[in-house]
């Protein structure tokens, strides 16, 4: 049975669609209140209380203008993880508190066989989600909008090892990263299933920090492998734990957000839901 928190997103993400697709036309709060079959005044209030702007100023995330903003000013995206974790520095925020082990090649090669994993499921501003770890840390968060398929997803990546629905500190750690307060995170361990150029992507990945954007090809840069943007876009779209990894910060060189593992409005609404965070903090 679905909870109200997901009814919501769910209206929610039927909101971003329009948005997205009409965001030239700046359609305004009557019109995408009416697409979502709600009053003006509930959907402002429900969309406030989710992305804690409101749609108008929402909107203005999900603009080109606003991306291709983004990606001319990657050193001002430094500060904000340093100010977003409550630090001084400007240091990235990978080395605060993500840290990625590649499994073994025996682990990687014998589909998990040995391992024991625990799992389970949890609701986030973007829906349903499965997060799994073994041991070592988070090895697969995939958000879950059908229990069923999700644990088969995560089945498929590990069919040898033993499974146990639990909920572990290691997974509670990782989903505290929805939460809107930060500066209490403590250190995520990922145990990831990857090759070696997967892990290098991944890692990149995450110098991205929130409310910042990269395009396939300054990844590609930073992977020290310039010609190479076909094979690191696969190896972003083969992520297997969810914005923990933020692969939704990787946009097209033209602006656009382009396609996504779990859905182009889902991604959509990370991004305006993060660059929202960032406003709210730079203004306290």
């Amino acid at each position: 049975m679905e909870t109200q928190n997901n009814i919501n997103y769910e209206r929610i993400a039927e909101a971003i669609a329009y948005i997205r697709l009409n965001f030239k036309s700046q359609p305004n709060l009557d019109e995408v209140a009416e697409k979502v079959n709600l009053s003006p005044f509930h959907f402002q209030r429900m969309f406030t209380e989710w992305a804690g702007i409101s749609p108008k100023k929402f909107l203005q995330y999900l603009s080109l203008e606003y991306a291709k903003g983004i990606l001319k000013d990657q050193q001002a995206t430094l500060f904000d993880a340093a100010y977003e974790t409550g630090l001084s520095g400007t240091s990235r925020l990978h080395d605060l508190f993500i840290n990625i082990e590649g499994m073994t090649p025996a682990e990687y090669k014998n589909g998990g066989k040995a391992l024991s994993i625990n799992f389970s499921y949890a609701e986030t501003p973007f829906g349903n989600i499965i997060v799994a770890s073994t041991p070592k840390g988070i090895c697969y968060m995939a958000f879950a909008d059908d229990k069923d398929t999700a644990f088969n997803e995560l089945y498929a990546q590990f069919p040898n090892a033993s499974y146990y629905q639990v909920v572990d500190m290691a997974q509670q750690n990782a989903l505290n990263i929805f939460k809107s307060d930060w500066s209490q995170l403590s250190q995520i361990k990922l145990h990831l299933k990857g090759t070696d150029f997967q892990l290098k992507v991944w890692e990149a990945l995450l110098k991205i920090p929130t409310g910042g954007l990269n395009t396939y090809s300054n990844v590609a840069n930073t992977v020290k492998l310039p010609n190479a943007s076909r094979a690191v876009g696969s190896a972003i779209g083969a992520n297997p734990v969810a914005f923990l990894i933020p692969c939704h910060r990787v946009i097209k060189s033209t602006g656009e957000f382009g396609q996504y593992h779990w859905g182009a409005n889902r991604k959509t609404a990370m991004i305006g839901w993060e660059a929202a965070r960032m406003d709210i903090l730079k203004a306290v």
